[in-house]
């Protein structure tokens, strides 16, 4: 590959990723306007991703939305150079009655994805929703409902949707230069802490439990649901696959063109830790599929964590592989190279979060489809979700994409959405 062509993916992936010619009617009004910018969740992820907005040409964050306000001071902090600093609100429902509002910015837990997104929708503001896209698969499909109905952006945080390395990578895949690729492997090993086992405790002054919790079942406080440690448990988070394993499973899922599996198989366990989490320290999903890009005859597609090991496989915390009869290519964290084939390699996409961040920017000026469409987010989500559903029912899935139901298997299919707290229903769109 030319330097010219590199150096062009490097500062335009955003272009080769587009999905389709469509576009979204109700972008912003006035395309040139200031975008204006709520941020819901601030313990780590948003407040990664707020110095990012905040770098952007004509952007104004104007609502950081956080129950816990003993969080407020660090992300102010973050925002000290703005001449005006943004309101501090604990309850999205206030933040979105504001008319001059744009976009929704949303890095809270997992369990409140769908519901923030669904509501900002509905409230006529674009979204960019951090990875997982929603809680439950039905969850996923119903935020892609309301994109569409209410004609909003939204983009998830796969970010790796707008890596140039991502991109040379599929045009080398399915160009046929590696061959039939037959079976790929994502990974994640994670050294990951006891969080050791706690019991009921006051709620910490300055929090709103009950708006933390959102559409969660009321239950005691302990810090071990609270902050960060939320993954863990199937009412809050989607544990290890749904935190760290979406974004490998979006890049082969994208680099392969691969659409919804037809069978799920998934073993694993509590093997390590004695402690509070409910979710698996030790997890190995395989999704099998049965055709990919252009018609291709399918592959199998392999997950696996182990949250208490240093490296993992190619001696790599992180990776994603792809295994073809002319060679194999391998993404080593980031960035990939070929093995027995023609020995191709291609460096690590440069500014991956702040070309992300700029593709949803341009697309709600613009009205263009975003690189992360929540189409492709809750798709690639959705392996995540089948994964954890055959963990949890210890058995074998066939999965039907055109009804994203399970064949024959009412046991599977009630884990394919949740019940609400009253107050925190997810609407009907």
């Amino acid at each position: 590959m030319s330097a010219t062509r590199r150096e062009f993916l490097h500062s335009t992936a955003v272009s080769a990723l587009t999905f389709s010619a469509a576009t979204y009617a109700g972008a912003a009004d006035k395309p040139n306007d200031r975008v204006r910018i709520a941020v819901m969740g601030t313990r780590i992820r948003g407040k990664q991703l707020i110095p990012v907005f905040n770098a952007q040409t004509n952007v104004e964050i104007t609502h950081i939305i956080e129950p816990d306000e003993n969080l407020w001071p660090d992300a102010l902090k973050l925002l000290k150079d703005r001449p005006t600093q943004p309101k501090t609100e604990k309850d999205l429902r206030k933040v979105l009655e504001d008319t001059s509002l744009t976009a929704l910015v949303v890095a809270a837990p997992d369990n409140w994805h769908a519901l923030a997104t669904v509501w900002a929708c509905q409230a006529g503001k674009h979204v960019y929703c951090e990875k997982p896209c929603s809680h439950t698969l039905m969850e996923g499909r119903r935020m892609v409902q309301a994109a569409r109905k209410y004609k909003r952006v939204v983009q998830i945080g796969t970010q790796r949707r707008s890596a140039s390395d991502v991109v040379t990578a599929r045009e080398y895949i399915q160009s046929g230069k590696l061959g039939k690729v037959a079976f790929a492997r994502a990974w994640i090993a994670g050294n990951r802490p006891n969080i050791g086992k706690t019991e009921p405790s006051p709620v910490p002054k300055g929090v709103d439990y009950s708006l933390w919790l959102g559409p969660a079942a009321e239950t005691p406080f302990t810090k071990n649901r609270f902050h960060y440690n939320w993954h863990w448990f199937w009412d809050l988070g989607t544990g290890e696959i749904g935190n760290n394993g979406i974004h490998g499973l979006d890049v082969a899922r994208n680099v392969l063109g691969l659409d919804a599996p037809t069978r799920i198989s998934c073993s694993g366990g509590k093997y390590f830790y004695d402690d509070d989490q409910q979710t698996p320290d030790t997890q190995i999903a395989t999704f099998d599929f049965l055709t990919g890009a252009g018609g291709a005859s399918g592959c199998t597609l392999l997950w696996e964590h182990r949250v208490w090991e240093k490296k993992g496989p190619e001696d790599q915390s992180y990776g994603v592989i792809f295994h073809g009869d002319k060679g194999t290519l391998l993404f080593k964290g980031d960035g990939w190279e070929v093995r027995g084939g023609d020995g191709a390699k291609e460096k690590p996409g440069v500014d991956i979060v702040g070309n992300h961040v700029r593709n949803f920017l341009d697309c709600v000026r613009d009205g263009k489809t975003p690189n992360a469409d929540i189409e492709e987010g809750h798709k690639s989500t959705r392996l995540c979700h089948l994964g954890n559903i055959a963990y949890r029912t210890g058995r074998t899935l066939n999965f039907d994409a055109a009804t994203e139901t399970f064949k024959d298997d009412p046991a599977a299919n009630k884990l394919l959405g949740r019940e609400y707290r009253k107050g925190f229903e997810l609407p009907a769109v």
